[in-house]
């Protein structure tokens, strides 16, 4: 039988459109259908289908090249039967079947083989050929989290075959949460064509805390809750204290009394004080308090851990506060210094500001921050009097802390603060 020149379909009013992908080799057997190649124009991709079962005997086309209707684009040898029941340019003759990919022996990779098909749906946004997300759902593949080696960022087949070996054989998906969990990287720029520029190596604990960040932000449902402490009385104590400790050589801010205030509330709304297992389907509820402080140093900031905060006074935080931060200034912290914090205190106020949104120091749930305290007028239900007033933020995880609860944990931190009285209950 005489090989049949196939030629690109009735594609509407789309001429000269690149190929993408050429989903077949000379000698392939394929079914009616299944997809030849992969055409992408600046409106939509779309799949040419084999218009019989049959084996490829010629190509006619490359990756590259423009194609419009009638283009011929390989000659195949037809037969009465089809090809074969599994194309194979879903799963190579090279690759193992899918049926061995189930045996209990095969990599944690491959389970998603034994999964339900993947919506369409779940792919939106993902730059995948027709073809390749009808592979990606017959294997249980999920495209958004392969990192795509083809042009502009294109996920091939090969992309997903190469997933399914396990993360050796897939630089693509293992690369994909370092760029971003599939977020697109801002596009470099000449910056020099504008005028003059200097690069400035980043500080170290900046090179080091980055990534962390950068890892909580995506994966951490963040939202702040703000409130306001009256800090009139507590303020007027501290200052008291203060002053009996310049004598000893040591300092008290209202950091001491914050953190006091903030194990008061996470022991009266423990799921604050806690992380969520590695499978998301619990809670690990610490029944310990280590408070992280974020210290500001010339390197950036970092964050020692002052232990035991329930079992310790206002004064004898307050002279581990100005240890650890002395160390923090002169680079001298070790490791085993930031490790441990069940909840984190960014505060500001030594510098001013009106509010900011801090990061949750994953895997902690919750980081509150604060600003400078400010006199302001305030109604006590006959006239108004100044007050000094504390603005707070709560940043929370929302998969564990919902709303109300956030607004009263940050309520009861704030009348804690209110009456120093109540930081001995």
């Amino acid at each position: 039988m005489a090989a049949t020149e196939v030629k690109v379909p009735d594609i509407g009013d789309f001429k000269n459109v690149p190929i993408i992908d050429v989903h077949v080799n000379p000698g392939d057997p394929v079914n009616a259908e299944d997809p030849l190649i992969t055409l992408e124009s600046d409106k939509a991709t779309m799949d040419v289908p084999a218009p019989s079962g049959g084996t490829v005997e010629k190509l006619l086309v490359k990756v590259g090249d423009k194609v419009s209707e009638g283009t011929p684009i390989l000659l195949l040898h037809g037969h009465e039967e089809g090809a074969m029941t599994q194309p194979p340019s879903l799963v190579p003759q090279q690759e193992p079947s899918p049926a061995q990919l189930r045996q209990p022996a095969a990599r944690a990779e491959v389970a998603t083989m034994e999964r339900p098909p993947i919506a369409v749906g779940d792919f939106g946004g993902v730059h995948a050929s027709p073809g390749v997300r009808r592979v990606a759902r017959e294997l249980g593949v999920d495209l958004t989290r392969l990192k795509g080696s083809g042009e502009k960022g294109r996920v091939t087949k090969e992309d997903v075959l190469a997933f399914l070996k396990g993360p050796a054989a897939a630089p693509g998906a293992a690369a994909a949460p370092t760029a971003g969990a599939g977020i697109p990287e801002i596009p470099a720029q000449d910056f020099s064509k504008f005028g003059p520029i200097e690069t400035k190596p980043l500080a170290r604990i900046k090179r080091l805390s980055g990534p962390h960040l950068h890892r909580a932000w995506l994966n951490v449902p963040h939202v702040t809750q703000h409130d306001e402490a009256d800090v009139t009385e507590i303020e007027a104590y501290r200052k008291e204290l203060d002053t009996a400790a310049k004598e000893k050589g040591f300092r008290v801010t209202l950091l001491a009394f914050l953190m006091k205030a903030s194990v008061a509330s996470l022991k009266q709304y423990p799921e604050v004080n806690s992380s969520l297992t590695p499978e998301k389907d619990a809670l690990i509820l610490k029944r310990y308090y280590h408070v992280g402080v974020a210290v500001d140093t010339p390197e950036g900031l970092v964050v020692p851990v002052i232990r035991d905060v329930d079992r310790k006074g206002i004064n004898e935080i307050s002279r581990e506060l100005g240890a650890v931060s002395g160390k923090a200034r002169d680079g001298k912290l070790q490791a085993a210094d930031m490790q441990g914090a069940s909840f984190t205190i960014s505060s500001l106020g030594g510098i001013g500001g009106t509010g900011f949104t801090p990061i949750v120091n994953a895997p902690e749930v919750a980081i509150l921050g604060v600003v400078r305290a400010k006199m302001a007028p305030v109604w006590n239900g006959t006239e108004f009097k100044p007050r000094l007033m504390l603005p707070v933020a709560l940043s929370y995880d929302h998969r564990v802390i919902d709303g109300a609860l956030a607004a009263r944990f940050t309520r009861n931190l704030c009348h804690v603060l209110e009456d120093v009285r109540r930081l001995v209950l």
